[in-house]
């Protein structure tokens, strides 16, 4: 967690943070790499140049899973705002109307002893081991709820320290988790988890620790120390209780600070026997601004282990003094500009699958809005770019509950209201200097975001893999748009010719008229793919994944390998169901009997849950597994990209209906 470390971080200034003036004929240059690196140039523009030509690949990169932002720590202040301001939030941060983020933190609070700030001190439900009072932790329990209420695809829930009974020191600060509490720590989480399941609040992933190198021992905050050789043990026992108690959660770990630290202490981990099954996502934090260089090492640790990776906490930077952390409050484009080229670069460089923004909302603003109101909309070097929405410091004394949206709102808002789970990201070549264009497809729909980091207008003509598009929609978050409605660009043939305000951020809505790269084709001869009734998607292995216990996961049809199976008999009248590009079968995890048990990959055994019978349902099939006597099924009867697919019970559902030719 990162807001307001009272000095724990990059305090160090470097060469980089000085005012520079540049040539005229590296202007542009200059200030993209400087935007990027939140670093204040002053430029002597350029006259615009022709068009550059940018070209989008025809071979997919990865999937998005979903973009989001956390739930720490202001819900602990909003919950003594009115109800209707708590629904304003709900609604901007989750609704049509707002940015529609498609994953939500919900932080399980360990109490808050020890720790010296009120508002970081999240109360836990627990009473005692086994013991729960609910209607503690109102404030986070009321936005999880709302979470859940819009359909927020993905919730997390996720740790900074386990309640004090289980620390080294009696705290949820400074301390460590206690060697031989780890079963203990995950029947706590898995009883959360259940709770809230049952009252239809579904938190679909677990982080059990988060930033576990460091220590919080100033105690600004909650945090506890789990060693990486304690890790593997945390994930197995919380991974094998969730998975016979709440088989839909699956876990994210584990959220180490910096990148290079990431990618150091994963293999200590997550190699240990029996505990990559339970690992669903690689999460990390990028809170040493790494480079370029950095970044692109992480998509090799994706691939060894099988296992999407996803970017899920930054923030706070200065903008007037370079590529470090520190205390800054900047409302306007100038503080939004640095996110969004953060958020490209994760996607694109690191090819994370998810980018979380650290806080929703923050009180930091360095000034009370309520006693002077321009404060809000200046810059001031008191507070942090900590938040999205802020709200004022003083709301207990003068009773101001007005909300602040800065143009970080609207900029993730460019990508989270657009670039949807299930979403595939194909790479940009050609774009020029300062200027970023990430391209993603998703049911025939290519979404291009386009940062101008530059202080002069661009022009760029995006090429893409198709006969022909049609311009639906654009949107941009400038200077003086807020997620604007704007003119659409023009279109020939499958190229886009885009133009680009100085220092903005665009997104275009194209639909594809020809052929696109990711068609719905037959399966090789010997593969097929097995398409749900329902909803007309297919099933597949979780970002390609080869990893044993990779879960599987509705997609739309882009012809990948993951997306077919080769159906192989197993005798009895049952067969096997074999993923072609891992090699692995389709089954129940932990030979689960329970409804609602996830589906999964996993290596051939020879278990009865790796059994499938196909029974006729019309022109259909039902899958019926030989273990447990239940059918495959797309939860919750869901169309979207990325909705888990289960066991459950025969109830006659066209969601548990597959297509399933012959090979």
């Amino acid at each position: 967690m990162s807001q307001l470390r009272a000095g724990r971080r990059h305090r160090h200034r470097t060469a980089d943070s000085q005012v520079r003036r540049v040539p005229p004929r590296v202007a542009v240059a200059a200030a993209a790499t400087a935007l990027a690196a939140g670093v204040a140039v002053a430029v002597v523009t350029a006259p615009a140049a022709a068009a550059a030509v940018a070209q989008v690949s025809s071979a997919p990169a990865q999937t998005i899973q979903n973009i989001g932002a956390s739930g720490a720590w202001w819900v602990n202040d909003l919950a003594r705002f009115s109800t209707a301001n708590q629904q304003r939030v709900a609604e901007l941060l989750f609704g049509a109307s707002g940015i529609q983020l498609s994953a939500y933190r919900f932080n399980i609070g360990g109490g808050g002893v020890g720790v010296q700030a009120g508002d970081r001190a999240p109360q836990t439900f627990q009473v005692s081991p086994g013991r729960y009072d609910w209607s503690r932790d109102p404030g986070g329990t009321t936005f999880l709820r709302h979470a859940a209420q819009y359909g927020v695809p993905d919730i997390v829930g996720f740790v900074n320290s386990a309640p004090a009974v289980w620390t080294s020191n009696g705290r949820t600060c400074g301390g460590r988790l206690k060697a031989g509490s780890e079963q203990a720590y995950a029947n706590y989480l898995a009883d959360i988890v259940t709770h809230f399941n049952a009252e239809g609040v579904r938190i679909n992933y677990v982080s059990p620790m988060n930033e576990p190198a460091v220590s919080f021992s100033q105690c600004t905050q909650e945090g506890m120390l789990v060693a990486a050789d304690q890790r593997d043990d945390v994930v197995r026992a919380v991974g094998q209780t969730l998975a016979s108690r709440a088989p839909f959660a699956r876990i994210s770990a584990d959220e180490t600070d910096k990148l290079p630290r990431f990618l150091s202490e994963v293999p200590q981990w997550i190699g240990q026997p029996g505990t990559a099954q339970y690992v669903a996502n690689l999460a990390h934090h990028t809170y040493d601004f790494p480079g370029d260089s950095t970044l692109a090492q992480v998509p090799a640790m994706a691939g060894r282990y099988g296992k999407p990776t996803w970017a899920t906490e930054i923030c706070c930077w200065n903008s007037s003094s370079g590529n470090t952390y520190g205390a800054q409050y900047d409302p306007t484009i100038t503080g939004a500009l640095p996110m969004a080229s953060i958020i490209h670069r994760d996607l694109t460089i690191a090819n994370d699958s998810a980018f979380h923004w650290w806080t929703a909302l923050s009180k930091v603003m360095g000034c009370s809005p309520g006693g002077n109101p321009s404060c809000a909309t200046t810059i001031n070097s008191t507070g942090y770019n900590d938040g999205l929405i802020y709200f004022d410091p003083n709301y207990a004394s003068n009773g101001n509950q007005n909300l602040y949206l800065t143009k970080r709102f609207h900029t993730l808002g460019q990508y989270s209201k657009f670039v949807r789970p299930g979403s595939v990201r194909y790479p940009v070549a050609g774009a020029p200097s300062g200027v970023q264009i990430m391209a993603t497809l998703l049911n025939g729909n290519w979404t291009l975001v386009v940062n101008n980091l530059t202080t002069t207008t661009q022009s760029v003509d995006v090429r893409l893999p198709v006969g022909s598009l049609t311009a639906s929609s654009a949107y941009r978050t400038s200077a003086t748009e807020n997620l604007a409605a704007i003119g659409l660009p023009a279109v020939s043939g499958g190229t886009a010719s885009l133009d680009l305000p100085a220092q903005s951020v665009t997104t275009y809505v194209l639909r594809a008229d020809g052929a696109s790269p990711a068609p719905t084709t037959p399966a090789p001869s010997g593969h097929v793919k097995l398409v749900n009734r329902n909803s007309g998607k297919v099933i597949g292995v979780s970002g390609a994944s080869t990893a044993d216990g990779a879960p599987i996961v509705q997609q739309s049809d882009t012809g990948a390998a993951s997306q077919q199976w080769q159906v192989v008999d197993a005798g009895g009248g049952y067969v096997k169901l074999v993923n072609r590009n891992s090699g692995k079968v389709l089954d129940v995890d932990a030979r689960s009997t329970a409804d609602g048990a996830t589906v999964i990959q996993y290596s051939d055994n020879g278990g009865a849950n790796q059994h499938w019978q196909r029974v006729s349902s019309g022109d259909y099939v039902k899958l019926v597994n030989r273990h447990s006597g239940k059918v495959l099924d797309v939860y919750q009867r869901s169309t979207a990209d990325g909705a888990a697919v289960v066991q459950w019970s025969d109830n006659g559902g066209s969601n548990q209906q597959w297509s399933l030719p012959a090979p």
